[in-house]
């Protein structure tokens, strides 16, 4: 018999990716701050607009660079605290596991990724409102830190503790019927559930690959045999 253990650890510490992009989060938050108070409303306002997502200037004015930078932006001090809390809390394990640079390039990924949908399926009559936020990223790392980590106990708002599995289905879900019933209540749910897509796609990648590749040689083989000069050995 195997006996599993698991163990509950409320946070890994700051890992060198994890340090600098809470760094830069910070210091972007805080230009923003300073943009608000020392620049004329109008040119904070176009400010905003230019470095913000607006999928119509993606769109239209092809300002591809906002899937990047919306990414740094965040709309208060408490959407900002929220987002560095959960990078803190499943950010730190992931960055161990997979290493900094694919650490990197995942957070990128599936910021960006969540920016290409909210883009994609934002409904034309919101296609002009500024979206801004790490949100589509830290979802991405999110379902990363439940796909690998499946059994690691989650406290649900730090009190009711669930498997990691469980608690990316409840938040997907509800991200799901929350983006049906529209955007509300200044979040985008398309962002939420493209982090999440993205980074399903990531993390099931390499299996779907694989599968195919097996496919593959399985059917090479098939054809092949003992008289054949290409049979495999």
């Amino acid at each position: 018999m195997t006996y599993y253990r698991y163990q509950f650890s409320f946070g890994y510490g700051l890992t060198p990716i994890m340090k600098k992009l809470i760094i830069v989060l910070v210091t972007v938050y805080l230009i923003q701050k300073l943009t608000e108070v020392g620049l004329p409303e109008t040119y904070h306002y176009h400010l905003v607009y230019y470095f913000a997502l607006v999928p119509a200037f993606v769109w239209k004015k092809y300002f591809l660079w906002q899937l990047v930078t919306y990414i740094f932006l965040h709309g208060g001090l408490f959407h900002l605290l929220f987002n560095l809390l959960a990078l803190w809390m499943f950010g730190g394990e992931l960055e161990n596991y997979m290493g900094s640079r694919r650490f990197l390039r995942y957070f990128l990924f599936c910021g960006i990724g969540a920016g290409i949908c909210t883009v994609l399926f934002t409904p034309s009559l919101y296609q002009r409102i500024p979206v801004i936020g790490a949100s589509g990223a830290i979802y991405g790392i999110l379902f990363a830190f439940g796909w690998l980590f499946p059994n690691r106990p989650i406290y649900l708002y730090f009190l009711f503790p669930i498997p990691a599995k469980y608690f990316v289905i409840f938040f997907g879900l509800i991200e799901f019927f929350s983006s049906i019933e529209g955007p509300g209540g200044g979040v985008s749910h398309l962002t939420h559930l493209g982090g999440l897509a993205f980074g399903f796609f990531y993390m099931a990648y390499p299996l779907i690959r694989q599968k195919i590749r097996r496919q593959y040689y399985k059917r090479r083989w098939s054809q092949k045999g003992p008289g054949n000069r290409d049979y495999y050995h």
